[in-house]
Formats: structure tokens, C-alpha cells, sequence
């Protein structure tokens, strides 16, 4: 009886310890999990994780009838394990509509992780929507696709006798044999310091296996790769993490998507990482009341965020779920140092009376938000507050 009791303990602790806060627990495995997908046995050593992805407010696309279909935040679950050179995430996440990108004319849903190139210093991750200037992240991208080819570079025609094109016959066998797949395999990894700054990594100094499957509503994807690579070094005890999600229904493409904050992956077992975990998890001081009168009257003139619709469209980033996917770290830099992470703005081709930063002939973009470094500590720590509660509902 007591040692059946010392069993039902340990597993309370051991399950408190899971759901003690919002971190995911990256648990040891036996094997090797550089390459396991969604379906593999191996996730049954690791619990589930909730993570709440926000539509991404600050970036609009022009287009009123598609930016209406995303108003609302969505639930997903995440796992992860490790064999102590690599380490697997798994996500799920419920879609009623399984969208396959066929032709470039449609919509596919898909996935990304993406991880700081450096975190070592907690107060300046970089900015989650695909990095900044001088703060890279490594962005790894999943999409569902269907019978669909793509030729690396440009295509060349070259003529030859009887205006024969005699690239054609190799062309038709590449495409014959993805309609013969019938599905087709579109992941990719990239360094990105932001839009502006994206580059695809094509040396392989940079690796990882991604898979999706869907199935009764629910897709699941997969990501491993390696703690340790020319890019990455997530041997540390605990690294965070991003997700967002495109829903190829919602016409969902570019920056027009869901997205989480920075989130804290521990790796079970393994010390270090503590104040990191902390940072992300513990929530900011401050009084959202009158964090709530400090926005009114210092940002709701240039910026929309949730009811107060006083600033004229595309003036400035809205931030109605800008509690979602930042940080308060972030959010007080943003206010103290505007120029730090410069936000990509909308379309200005089509609304050319607002610009978000001015460049110089050095390509330098400087943010037209002016520093509120003047307001009092307390002030500063009250607006933090209210903007971390900015943030929509869940589906």
C-alpha cells in the first residue's frame, strides 16, 4: 500500500510538473528522432502543451473580405521530445478544411517554427513576426501542396531547329512524374532578420524534416532537427520557440497569418535555461487600468486596437493582439526605443498618406514613432500591461 501510494505521488508531482506553467517540456527519448513524423510511437513519451496563436494585426494585406475572415485567436497542442543531439516538436491543430495548395492560384494551409539565432539576452529576443535587423531567426516552413512543380530559379527557352523547344520533352517529365506523386513535398528553412531580410539556406549547414498529415479534422505536423547546427545552438537547457499557422480556406499567405509569442522550451533533464523560462512565463507589473488611460491618450491617435478606432487605417500597426504575439519585453522596448525593431508596413502603393519609418541612402529605416521614454517607470510598466491584455478570443 505504500509503495502504491508513493507511485500515485510521484505521478501528481511528475503531472503538476507538466502543467505547472506554459513552457513545453522537451522530454528524453530512447532512439533517434532526427526524422519521426507525425504518426510515430515515440510521442507517446511526452504530454501535450496548449498554445494560443493570434492573427497577426500588425500586418494587413489589401484586401477587406479576407482580412475579416481572421478575427479570431486559435488553440493548438504542442509536443516535443529529444534523444540529446536532436529534438522533435509535434503540432495539432483542428481545421475543418484541409486546403492542398494545387496551382499558384490557391491557398495551402502550413506551418512554421522558428527559433533566435541568439537568445542570450532574454530582454532583446527578436521580433517574432520573422525577425529584425541584427536579430535573425531561423524560420522553418511547411506547406500542404498538391500537384504542383517549381523550377529553382528562372526557365530558360532556348529554340532549335523548326522552332522546337528542346527543353520541353524534360520539362513534361518533371512534371509527369509530380502528377504520378500526386502530392508534393514543400518545406524550406530560411535565415530571416525580417521581411526585408529573408534568405533560404540551401548549404544544408542548417537542417531539418518536416511532415504534415491530416485526419479526422486535425492536422499534425512535424518538425526535428538538430540541438546544434552552424546556425542554431539550442543545447542550453531551455530556447524559445514561435509558431504560426497559414489556413489556406482563410486565404491565409505572407504575413496574413496566426502567431504565437515567444514560447519557453525546456529540456527535461538538462540544467540551465531557468532565467529565460522565467521571463517568458512571468507576467508583467503594472496596472491595466490606467495602462489603458496611458493608451488612449498617448497611442490611440496613430494606432486601432480593440474598440478605440479613433486613428485613420494604415497609419500605424494595429494592436489588437499585439499581447499575443509579443513579449513584454518587447512591448517596453517598443515604447522606450521604437527604432529598435522597425515593422514592416502594409501595401504603400495602394495607401501612400502613411509611412512607418523613413530610410536613408544607407537603407537604414528609422520607425516615425516618436520615443515615450519620458513617461515614469510606472507609467511605462501600467501601458505594458494593458497591451499584453490586448488580444482577441479563441475560436
Amino acid at each position: 500500500m505504500n509503495k502504491l501510494i508513493q507511485i500515485v505521488l510521484l505521478l501528481g508531482i511528475f503531472g503538476s510538473f507538466l502543467a505547472a506553467d506554459s513552457s513545453i517540456k522537451a522530454m528524453k527519448v530512447l532512439g533517434n528522432v532526427s526524422d519521426i513524423g507525425p504518426t510515430s510511437k515515440a510521442w507517446l513519451s511526452s504530454g501535450y502543451q496548449d498554445v494560443t496563436l493570434y492573427p497577426q494585426t500588425t500586418i494587413k494585406i489589401n484586401d477587406k473580405d479576407t482580412n475579416e475572415l481572421n478575427v479570431k485567436a486559435k488553440k493548438v497542442r504542442v509536443k516535443a521530445i529529444t534523444d540529446g543531439k536532436n529534438i522533435s516538436f509535434l503540432i495539432k491543430w483542428k481545421d475543418e478544411t484541409k486546403s492542398i495548395q494545387d496551382n499558384y492560384n490557391t491557398h495551402g494551409d502550413g506551418f512554421v517554427m522558428q527559433f533566435p539565432v541568439d537568445a542570450t539576452d532574454v530582454t532583446k529576443l527578436p521580433y517574432v513576426g520573422m525577425g529584425n535587423k541584427g536579430r535573425a531567426v531561423i524560420v522553418h516552413f511547411k506547406k500542404a501542396i498538391g500537384l504542383i512543380y517549381e523550377i529553382d530559379g528562372e526557365v530558360y527557352t532556348q529554340v532549335g531547329e523548326n522552332n522546337q523547344n528542346i527543353f520541353a520533352d524534360d520539362l513534361q517529365k518533371y512534371i509527369d512524374e509530380a502528377v504520378k506523386k500526386g502530392e508534393g513535398d514543400y518545406q524550406k528553412v530560411f535565415i530571416s532578420e525580417g521581411f526585408h531580410f529573408m534568405t533560404q539556406i540551401k548549404d544544408g549547414s542548417t537542417v531539418g524534416k518536416m511532415h504534415m498529415v491530416y485526419k479526422n479534422g486535425y492536422w499534425k505536423g512535424t518538425l526535428s532537427c538538430p540541438l546544434k547546427s552552424d546556425y542554431l545552438d539550442l543545447t542550453h537547457g531551455a530556447f524559445p520557440v514561435s509558431f504560426a499557422l497559414w489556413d489556406g480556406v482563410k486565404k491565409n499567405r505572407d504575413g496574413l497569418k496566426l502567431l504565437s509569442s515567444w514560447i519557453g522550451v525546456k529540456v527535461v533533464g538538462k540544467s540551465g535555461g531557468g532565467k529565460l523560462i522565467n521571463s517568458l512565463e512571468v507576467k508583467p507589473k503594472g496596472d491595466e487600468v490606467n495602462g489603458e488611460k496611458i493608451a488612449f491618450e498617448n497611442c490611440a491617435a496613430c494606432h486601432k486596437y480593440g474598440e478605440v478606432n479613433i486613428a485613420p487605417d494604415f497609419m500605424a500597426p494595429n494592436l489588437s493582439n499585439i499581447g499575443g504575439y509579443s513579449t513584454k519585453e518587447y512591448l517596453m522596448e517598443s515604447i522606450v526605443n521604437p527604432n529598435a525593431v522597425v515593422v514592416p508596413d502594409y501595401n504603400t502603393n495602394a495607401h501612400k498618406n502613411f509611412f512607418w519609418y523613413d530610410i536613408d541612402d544607407k537603407g537604414v529605416r528609422t520607425s516615425t514613432m516618436p520615443s515615450y521614454n519620458w513617461l515614469d517607470k510606472k507609467s511605462r510598466d501600467d501601458l505594458v500591461a494593458f497591451l499584453k491584455s490586448l488580444k482577441v478570443q479563441t475560436e
